[in-house]
């Protein structure tokens, strides 16, 4: 038993040990238990392996367009379709639109859209309820899927390995006392640990930190994606369309655009991108997605129909050269926490999965064949380093030229060359660094929602389900609680009050008539956008108490 401390009083933790333990329930950690159980049942092998979910329930903090490209899937169960796996509408058209302002929008030749981005093949699917179906088929399989627990802390060994994680404590106050159903974390041991946290992983944070994982990598860059969910009219309904849009409301040197993917059911997956590398302090990303619904392109799709869902996350999209090292003493980085999305083709279920299978086939080998295998090796050899490389200039080329031009530079790179051009394109910039001066920046004049349409966050907020237990510590963690007030509010105008999708950051006035930084932590939709572009990196996202944030069920 290990101690946990909660005001100065010791409580003796209990202690799971497993082979394999992986945090996170989304589709790179659930494939990875399931090749990892598979690869047991063929050699008659019986791993323990556990896989720690922070969400209520599996799929409860999933987000993602989506539209699938079934290449993993088909390698890890040929047989899905048997299997009932929700994957049943088809990619059946596609179209990709340029919104020139307001009003006006061109529809791009089909033979001018990068090759990357077609859809035939593919599947428009809800993540969280393909992840849902994998923890089903893992636990089949006799892995032991815990939802509920939120790993918050990294066990070290003497030699400085990984050897396990902590969950965190239930039943702690705001003011850090133990309340009376206080129940101590679990610490869970085991020979190799895979983090499948998703995008900006609080523990893939610390693992880069203390194994230096981005020595010799560009910084990893990001996007904050909004979606909604519609049920239309069926009039307006064409199932297993696939929309893309480019431009307005965004300029051209603000990446970002917009989806309307055509589902089952006459609901219609309405959603917007923006990437975190924007430079106006004044610019909202939800807002934006509320603007660029006003559209016609767009809204004669959504006019008579019905919001159901919302939810917001961010995205990875530095790409292969944003990478870190993969591997250390005791684990290894799969899925999104890794960084592996494929920006150009706007996809990375497929990688993230195949990745957690990698990982999987390593570490069985290594721990169960007495033989030594590299996951980082055969990722290389693999045919999603193929696929992240040929597109590794996609994101970089948008931020150095533009939408426009960045635009036609992955055309001829993937429609004349099949991403072989024989140079890489860096961004060096972190997107926390890339905000103008306030005084500098130009406002913007949002308009009001019309509650038809376009919808204020705190409404947004509620059909996203999210609760946390309000006597908590907050885990939006301020290194200087002064510092916005002092610092970000002359400097950005605050920008937390524009670039959070939930409402969370406020600037109010105190009881002596002066500006005060208020966090409404409740309100977290978990989209970890603060974390990623504050410009001072003084707010740090945490997992709230086990169960707590948004409760997704179909995103």
């Amino acid at each position: 038993m290990q101690p946990s401390i909660v005001e100065g009083i010791y409580v003796q933790r209990e202690i799971l040990e497993f082979d394999v333990v992986i945090v996170g329930a989304g589709p790179a950690g659930l494939a990875a238990a399931c090749r990892l159980a598979q690869l047991a049942a063929v050699q008659g092998a019986e791993p323990s392996v556990c896989v720690l979910e922070k969400s209520a329930e599996v799929g409860a903090h999933i987000l993602s367009g989506a539209v699938l490209e079934p290449r993993a899937l088909d390698e890890l169960f040929p047989d899905w379709r048997d299997r009932g796996a929700p994957v049943t509408v088809a990619a059946e058209s596609e179209a990709m639109h340029r919104l020139i302002n307001e009003r006006r929008s061109i529809r791009v030749p089909d033979p001018f859209v990068p090759r990357v981005m077609r859809n035939e093949g593919n599947y428009i699917v809800s993540l969280g309820r393909l992840c849902r179906w994998l923890a089903e088929q893992a636990e089949a399989l006799g892995v032991n899927v815990f939802p509920g627990f939120a790993a918050v802390e990294i066990c070290y060994a003497d030699d400085g390995s990984v050897c396990g994680v902590v969950t965190g404590d239930m039943g702690i106050a705001a003011d850090g006392s133990a309340k009376p159903n206080h129940e101590p974390g679990i610490e869970l041991k085991a020979r190799q640990i895979i983090f499948a946290e998703g995008c900006r992983g609080s523990l893939g944070k610390e693992l880069e930190r203390r194994f230096d994982l981005r020595a010799s990598c560009d910084p990893q860059h990001y996007g904050i994606g909004l979606k909604e969910i519609w049920t239309v009219e069926p009039e307006r309904h064409e199932l297993g369309k696939v929309v893309h849009t480019f431009g307005w409301p965004l300029d051209d040197h603000t990446e970002g655009g917009g989806f309307l993917y055509h589902a089952a059911d006459y609901e219609v997956y309405a959603g917007f991108v923006v990437a975190l590398n924007y430079t106006n302090p004044y610019l909202s990303p939800f807002h934006e997605f509320q603007r660029w619904k006003q559209h016609p392109a767009i809204r004669s799709v959504l006019e008579g129909g019905k919001r159901v869902a919302y939810g917001a996350r961010a995205v990875n999209k530095g790409g292969w050269a944003s990478i870190p090292r993969l591997v250390f003493q005791g684990g290894v980085l799969v899925g999104c926490e890794a960084g592996l999305l494929n920006g150009a083709k706007m996809k990375g279920i497929h990688t993230a999965m195949k990745s957690g299978m990698l990982a999987a086939e390593a570490i069985f080998t290594t721990l169960y064949e007495d033989d030594e295998a590299d996951y980082s090796a055969a990722l290389e050899a693999s045919w999603l380093a193929e696929e992240l490389k040929a597109a590794r200039n996609f994101s970089a080329g948008l931020t150095r030229f533009g939408t426009l031009l960045g635009g036609s530079l992955a055309f001829v790179e993937h429609n004349l060359f099949r991403g072989k051009m024989p140079y890489t394109i860096h961004n060096t910039v972190p997107d926390h660094e890339t905000l103008t001066e306030a005084a500098a920046a130009k406002p913007i004049d949002y308009p009001a929602p019309d509650g038809v349409i376009s919808f204020d966050r705190l409404a947004s907020v509620f059909l996203s389900s999210t609760h946390h237990e309000e006597d908590q510590p907050s885990h939006l963690r301020l290194t200087d609680p002064a510092l916005p007030v002092r610092e970000t509010l002359p400097k950005f105008a605050e920008p937390a009050q524009r670039y959070c999708p939930a409402a969370v950051y406020e600037i109010v006035t105190n009881d002596a008539g002066g500006p005060r930084f208020q966090v409404n932590a409740p309100n977290c939709v978990h989209c970890k956008t603060c974390d990623i572009k504050d410009p001072a990196q003084n707010i740090t996202w945490v997992p709230p108490e086990g169960g707590g944030g948004p409760g997704y069920s179909g995103m």
